[in-house]
């Protein structure tokens, strides 16, 4: 079976959803997590694929701030050294575009906080992972920062009005995301209840952004269920290959 290395940055986000997407897809997940002092690898050997996650931490906190990102910034590393599947969330595609020799700032627009929608380029329709979305696939969001400039090489895949750089490729494996298509319902109520300065920042208040996150939510999973199926497909390959 195909080894799946998954770094929970924050406990505050699960791989929930996502999870049970990569489960069902035949991978075995192997959860580390960050928050409770779980150990990461040195490098990515016995493993067939990376899918790290989001957290309150930014991209540009330096080691004494989160030295909890100094082991997933090097992982990163070796994942564009070796074109590893590598699915990167939300703060996990910051910093891979920050090692990739992107640039990650405050948001200049501000916080992008709740359920929307993203636009494929062009460049999506000849991706084998993103070329079988919808146009406009449902994701959400929560954000601060934003991927400003993206990593070397890299092709953008998706966009929206709000930031540009929303979803891209490096290589031909290695997918960030700068959106969260992994939550439930209650992490996204977890995170307007937290994020006071997020949500201070939404055209919408808690309850608002709650109520559409939830009516969201089925709609994401319709377009992102098989997504996470055909990221698995890169993982399987991968181990084959491997084997």
């Amino acid at each position: 079976m195909a080894r799946l290395l998954v770094l929970v940055v924050h406990e505050t986000d699960p791989l929930a959803r996502l999870g049970d997407w990569l489960r069902d897809a035949g991978l075995e997940l192997d959860e580390r997590h960050l928050g409770l002092g779980e150990p990461l690898p040195d490098d990515l050997a016995g493993h067939d694929g990376m899918v790290v996650l989001g957290g309150p931490q930014s991209a540009t906190d330096d080691e004494a701030t989160s030295p909890e990102l100094v082991p997933v910034r090097d992982l990163l590393r070796q994942a564009l050294a070796a074109d590893f599947p590598t699915l990167a969330i939300c703060l996990g595609a910051q910093l891979l575009a920050d090692v990739g020799g992107g640039t990650v700032r405050p948001g200049v627009d501000g916080p992008e906080v709740g359920a929307t929608l993203v636009a494929k380029r062009d460049a999506a329709d000849a991706d084998p992972v993103f070329g079988p979305l919808p146009l406009s696939p449902d994701v959400i969001q929560f954000h601060h920062d934003e991927i400003s400039r993206l990593p070397t090489g890299a092709t953008l895949l998706a966009s929206n009005p709000f930031y540009e750089n929303q979803a891209f490729r490096v290589g031909r494996h290695v997918y960030g995301l700068q959106f969260h298509i992994e939550t439930t319902p209650e992490v996204v109520h977890e995170w307007a209840e937290r994020d006071v300065v997020g949500v201070a920042a939404s055209p919408h208040d808690r309850e608002t952004i709650c109520l559409r996150s939830d009516a969201a939510h089925p709609d994401v999973a319709e377009a992102w269920a098989p997504f996470a199926a055909r990221f698995a497909d890169l993982v399987r390959a991968r181990a084959r290959s491997a084997a």
